[in-house]
């Protein structure tokens, strides 16, 4: 199993780009199942958990041709359902959360579908009741097979209705919009989740020749249509290695420029920066860290303590949680974390303490930090990376910390951040990948 060994306590200078949105070539990289015609997908990232849905398409017969590492061209002129019951399939996609939402296009076009428990990070519960009971009320059967432990669904044709979602869940607002785009009839979403990355599914879907209004808002409304047709689509930047990005700048007292952001698709992500003292600016598309000595929290108008929790988008994304309360450490000032939507993504926390920081873990959601001021450095310990955020958390405490580190597990680091240690060190890291 590899592992980073790091040497923390360098300044780090330069620019970088964030890759491809991980969370959007998820949804997007699905869709392209719901036409027979070519759909050419660019800005792609090249990590694990993308590259391993990439295979599962040309495993399912999609016929997939890479003429660059970051672009794809797919033609799903032949799907072969039947393949999400091979002891292949089930090996794969029980690692990746993304796959569940290859149920949508595959209902809507085939009539039949499997759904496995889902994969991914270990991070609690991840329910899918908000996608079986959306397609049950677009008129899909469901069985569950208790020895396969899947979903089997299935539905001679979809039918318009109206849903309204019991949370504003991401994979199940796309799931839903990639069903009823070929149903019959016109189906309306309501409390659905509102992130840029299903906004770029929905005009994607529209490029196809969908017709869905509302987009960006929590009400959709789809027209349901006979086919689609192909189309070319760019993914945008990633914005939780854009916040890993500036967490990092900020830890290490660095100076970094993250160049092409998206920033007009970062919600409440920069004010929310803004809150831990952090300085930043931003020029056209790009953000501009200076190099900063000390940040102060700022503590909320009426004298209490700053409270940051993950909340539907335009607010914080439950991903950025793990780096802003890495980063909250060397702050001057206290900041309550509370992670709502997963119970188990702050277990980490006992390794910063490890470390030399002051964190009190109040419960599974909960946890209080008291920032050292840079009164006490961290100091670099070995520890293993639990999931793909808190993994990259530690990297930047590590990078931050006096001494040598070692990660292991970083191959969950690598489902989510494309050859971060390559483009780290390009600004003056020193992270060396270890057999």
């Amino acid at each position: 199993m590899s592992t980073f060994e790091i040497r923390g306590g360098k300044q780090l200078h330069g620019s970088i780009q964030p890759q491809g949105a991980k969370n959007e070539a998820l949804q997007i990289l699905c869709a392209v199942l719901l036409t027979k015609e070519k759909v050419t997908i660019t800005n792609i990232p090249d990590i694990l958990d993308v590259n391993m849905l990439i295979e599962l398409i040309g495993d399912l017969g999609v016929e997939v041709e890479r003429p660059q590492r970051d672009t794809c061209v797919f033609q799903a002129k032949y799907v072969n359902v039947d393949f999400l019951q091979s002891k292949e399939y089930k090996a794969k996609s029980g690692k990746l959360r993304g796959a569940v939402m290859l149920a949508g296009p595959l209902i809507a076009r085939y009539g039949k579908t499997y759904l496995p428990q889902p994969g991914g990070d270990k991070i609690g519960r991840r329910r899918l009741d908000t996608h079986i009971r959306g397609f049950e009320k677009m008129g899909v059967k469901f069985d569950y097979d208790h020895e396969g432990k899947e979903f089997i669904l299935t539905a001679d044709k979809l039918k318009g209705t109206y849903l309204l979602l019991e949370e504003p869940s991401v994979t199940g607002t796309a799931n839903m919009v990639m069903a009823a785009v070929l149903a019959d009839g016109n189906t309306t979403i309501y409390n659905a989740a509102c992130e840029p990355y299903v906004q770029q599914l929905c005009k994607m879907l529209n490029n196809m020749g969908a017709k869905i209004k509302g987009i960006g808002s929590n009400l959709l409304e789809i027209e349901g249509v006979e086919s689609l047709h192909g189309c070319e689509h760019r993914l945008l930047a990633d914005m939780i290695e854009t916040g890993s990005f500036i967490a990092l700048a900020a830890m290490t007292q660095s100076e970094i420029t993250i160049t092409d952001a998206d920033v007009n698709d970062l919600g409440l992500m920069l004010d929310t920066f803004m809150r831990f003292g952090i300085q930043l600016e931003v020029q056209g598309n790009d953000i501009f860290i200076p190099q900063q000595d000390h940040y102060r929290i700022q503590n909320f108008i009426d004298g209490s303590i700053l409270t940051v929790y993950d909340h539907p988008w335009p607010g914080v994304s439950p991903d950025l949680l793990s780096v802003m309360l890495v980063m909250a450490t060397q702050a001057k000032g206290n900041v309550l974390i509370h992670q709502k939507m997963f119970e188990s993504r702050l277990f980490f926390v006992d390794k910063l303490i490890e470390m030399g920081a002051q964190i009190v873990l109040c419960d599974p959601h909960r946890a209080v930090v008291m920032g050292l001021n840079r009164q006490s450095n961290l100091r670099g310990i070995r520890m293993s990376s639990p999931d793909i955020r808190a993994g990259v958390a530690l990297l930047i405490a590590a990078l931050s910390a006096e001494g040598k580190s070692i990660i292991e597990n970083i191959d969950q680091i690598d489902r989510g951040y494309q050859n971060i240690d390559t483009r780290l060190n390009a600004l003056g890291a020193d992270i060396r990948r270890m057999a």
